[in-house]
């Protein structure tokens, strides 16, 4: 049977440098057809990069971007391989994501994207395309099938080709290259074609997504090939891809999950092996792409022996391994106060040692003592005035740190704290890089479990001291004993209930009655309804009026399909009232 061999490559880009793109393209097309590739695919945008934001907006950018696929054409113009490649293009005022098809220098037309990514907020800069007629400097736009290769952008159009060759910038969430994976054989098996998947990677911005530059290529329900993800230098896959097909494969199918108490955290004990894995690779690909844009190579972050900092640390440290740089770039900043237990501060010290890190203390606690004397504040008022004075404390020894040392502050508060709004606004909410803000509670403490089951004795006890250690800001002295008296859940309700009120309702859009029901059901036995009810109000009021802190959060990549981040996750005004949802949770 005729068979094509088929290239899905994903360069690492320099993002808004179309002339670098096309350099990098160029190598990797010509790797790609030493190996005897026939038909190649690159990015969705990848010349311009599929994160410039409003700079899609800039003249100058598209214009580099059309002389920067000008150069590449001409440099193929002895290949007689057929490219596909993504890039923006303007054409009456409308600007349109395209991909360029180019065979021997010719470029033979223009495929533009029918339906724009939400994710992405796409509709901000690009015009969907509506099928109309159109050229572009002579070239027609439009045309998705060229012989027998067909040519996507984004979602399939479930073309009839032989070979589809699909351009792809979707960011890496938690069980998405998963469904991803099912996505492409299902398409293959349905069409009967083979079809090459190339998504954007190593090089796209990190403010809010992460991108893992996933290369598939499958047939007939089939993967015959697929790229290593998130490497750091780009990454390819390669096959020769039958034209005439066999008959159908049969196809894995997808579970629906059942209601529990966990929806965040997997059941089964090898997915959830997996996803662990996964969340701790694009949370250290976010904070690579970072630390490379910035040239930075040191890290800061406060270590408190809490599980969200102690999560930050191993992200770190996987991080720096990831890039061949010495774990002594870590700077842990451990900062005792009022509440700092023996305890914490014992479990920071073990934490550092057993990683191999850099560990400083800073006492705060005779600066805080002197600002309560600066605004004239009571010491011994153990009110929210006195805990905000440590945290703000701590976050500009931080900073000013960070500023000190040329390095990256990582902040490590998580996204069940953002949803409930438990940090201190410009203190523990603010940083350089936030690592966790994609993170509920209920996975950070399985996540630390799960990378002690892979480390050395003395690591694994130090993370096992963490798992252990009731949740608290410890701002507020110790008990009579030296134990921790803050403890976050007395105040507000298991983090574990309001994980699930918070998936359903972001998920679900489900009202306060059905969050409660499912509560009910999904935690019989251990929590009346009474006390759910109590934390659903609890929940929303929060939710509802902290959102001024979630306003203006920093960068940090996105992991999961929860996200409350104000550019690529959650909308709303912080003045929202919550008065709708409080009245019916209320009267239940």
């Amino acid at each position: 049977m005729p068979e094509l061999k088929t290239a899905a490559l994903s360069p690492r880009i320099s993002l808004a440098n179309p002339a670098e793109n096309a350099k990098q393209a160029l190598k990797a097309i010509h790797n790609a057809v030493d190996a005897g590739a026939q038909a190649i695919v690159l990015p969705e945008l990848y010349l311009s990069g599929c994160t410039c934001g409003d700079l899609y907006s800039q003249g100058l950018l598209l214009n580099a971007c059309a002389d920067a696929l000008f150069w590449l054409a001409e440099q193929t113009k002895q290949l007689k391989s057929l490219i596909a490649i993504g890039l923006p293009i303007e054409i009456d005022g409308c600007l349109f994501n395209c991909a360029a098809v180019l065979q021997t220098g010719e470029i033979l037309g223009l495929a533009a994207k029918r339906k724009l990514s939400r994710e992405r907020g796409e509709s901000r800069w690009f015009t969907a395309y509506s099928g109309e007629e159109l050229t572009w400097r002579g070239i027609p736009v439009g045309q998705s099938l060229y012989s027998e290769v067909g040519i996507e952008i984004g979602e399939c159009l479930s073309l009839q080709a032989k070979l589809i060759l699909h351009l792809s910038a979707e960011c890496e969430l938690v069980g998405r290259h998963e469904k991803r994976r099912i996505s492409i054989m299902r398409k293959s098996h349905e069409l009967r074609c083979g079809y090459a998947c190339a998504g954007a990677g190593a090089g796209e911005s990190s403010t809010d997504l992460v991108f893992s530059g996933a290369c598939i290529i499958a047939a007939n329900g089939n993967i015959l090939a697929e790229s290593e993800r998130f490497s750091l230098h780009g990454s390819a896959a390669c096959a020769d891809v039958e034209l005439h097909l066999p008959s159908p494969a049969q196809l894995p199918a997808l579970n629906e999950k059942q209601i529990t108490s966990t929806p965040f955290v997997p059941s089964e004990p090898q997915r959830r092996k997996e996803r662990f894995d996964e969340i701790l690779n694009i949370q250290a690909a976010g904070l690579a792409q970072r630390l490379l844009y910035t040239g930075m190579r040191k890290i800061i972050l406060g270590l408190s022996g809490g599980g969200d900092s102690t999560l930050a640390l191993l992200v770190a440290i996987k991080t720096v391994d990831l890039l061949n740089a010495p774990r002594a770039n870590i700077l842990c900043v451990t900062m005792p106060g009022f509440g700092t237990t023996k305890y914490t501060r014992e479990t920071a010290g073990a934490l550092a040692q057993a990683f191999d890190v850099t560990l400083r203390e800073i006492d705060i606690r005779p600066a805080c003592e002197q600002h309560m004397r600066d605004i004239n504040h009571d010491s011994d008022i153990h009110d929210i005035t006195y805990e905000n004075i440590q945290a703000r404390q701590r976050t500009q020894i931080l900073m000013n740190l960070a500023n000190k040392e040329a390095a990256l502050l990582l902040g490590t508060g998580c996204l069940s704290e953002l949803a409930l709004g438990w940090c201190t606004y410009n203190a523990d909410h603010m940083s350089m890089y936030n690592l966790n803000g994609g993170l509920p509670k209920t996975l950070v403490k399985h996540l630390i479990a799960h990378v002690a089951h892979a480390c050395p004795d003395e690591a694994a006890i130090a993370l096992r001291r963490v798992t252990s250690t009731p949740i608290s800001p410890e701002l507020l002295p110790p008990d009579a004993q030296g134990n921790i008296s803050q403890k976050t859940e007395d105040t507000l309700g298991p983090y574990e209930v309001h994980d699930f009120y918070l998936y359903y309702f972001y998920r679900k859009c489900f009202l306060p009655e059905q969050l409660h029901r499912m509560a009910v059901q999904a935690f019989s036995g251990a929590y009346s309804p009474a006390q759910l009810k109590q934390w659903l109000i609890v929940f929303l009021r929060r939710f509802f009026s902290q959102q001024f802190k979630r306003s203006c959060l920093p960068d940090g990549p996105r992991i999961g399909s929860v996200s409350l981040s104000p550019r690529g996750g959650w909308h709303m005004p912080s003045d929202a009232s919550a008065d709708l949802w409080l009245k019916r949770a209320e009267n239940l």
